[in-house]
């Protein structure tokens, strides 16, 4: 497709807008040191945050999804992760500067998550973060990779879907920007585990480095003048 300046910037949360990985690794090595085991390495922790509590239960310990171990494994881990979302999270360099600019632009933004509003809703107020539209994983009956929570997003923010640059740093975001009719951009800085080539996700764009993705939304996000060049 034909890559559209936006009106409207809509952000994965975990990986793409906030680097969240340092607290739940500190949740994830909590379950283990909970087993008597040694703590596992950041990196490896990392790549598989995006993929959600229960892959960080069988990282940390084997243990299958579904199972009543694993059930009760992966409530110790979140209520770990609640009682300290955001020691160390921030919103990615340069990424923070930037939005600060667009959100004080009154231009519109929002956040579309598989995070539950539970863990977000306080890591967005500690990181003073004020997005116009908020979907979390509880939202909608369903989630990504459906489209559903990009549109009611979009919706919400009074942006047709057309119009809208979704940002996200896993192939469920892109599948979910694309099927929404949405700019899908992925980000290579996420969580992405070594087994998996970013570049070959169904994106439109792709950018390796935070710092090439503010650049592209400097270029692709300044405001038609009434002539209709961008200035």
């Amino acid at each position: 497709m034909t890559t559209q300046s936006p009106q409207a910037i809509l952000f994965d949360l975990d990986g793409t807008l906030v680097d969240t990985a340092p607290d739940l690794a500190e949740a994830t090595n909590a379950l283990r040191h909970q087993h008597g085991l040694a703590p596992l390495p950041f990196e490896v922790i990392r790549g598989q945050v995006s993929n959600g509590g229960s892959a960080l239960v069988t990282l940390a310990l084997g243990l299958e999804a579904s199972s009543r171990e694993h059930n009760q494994a992966r409530e110790f881990l979140l209520d770990a992760y609640e009682q300290a979302v955001a020691v160390h999270s921030r919103v990615f360099s340069p990424l923070d500067v930037w939005l600060k600019g667009w959100h004080g632009d009154q231009r519109p933004w929002g956040i579309v998550t598989n995070k539950p509003r539970r863990y977000t809703l306080p890591l967005l107020e500690a990181l003073a973060l004020q997005p116009g539209a908020l979907l979390c994983a509880d939202d909608l009956t369903v989630k990504k990779p459906a489209p559903e929570p990009l549109w009611e997003a979009a919706r919400r923010l009074g942006v047709v879907p057309e119009k809208c640059w979704y940002i996200g740093d896993h192939v469920r975001d892109m599948q979910a920007a694309r099927a929404a009719g949405m700019t899908a951009v992925a980000v290579g800085y996420g969580y992405i585990s070594e087994e998996d080539n970013y570049q070959q996700w169904p994106a439109d764009l792709w950018f390796e480095e935070c710092q090439q993705l503010v650049d592209a939304l400097a270029v692709f996000g300044q405001t038609p003048s009434k002539t209709g060049h961008l200035v």
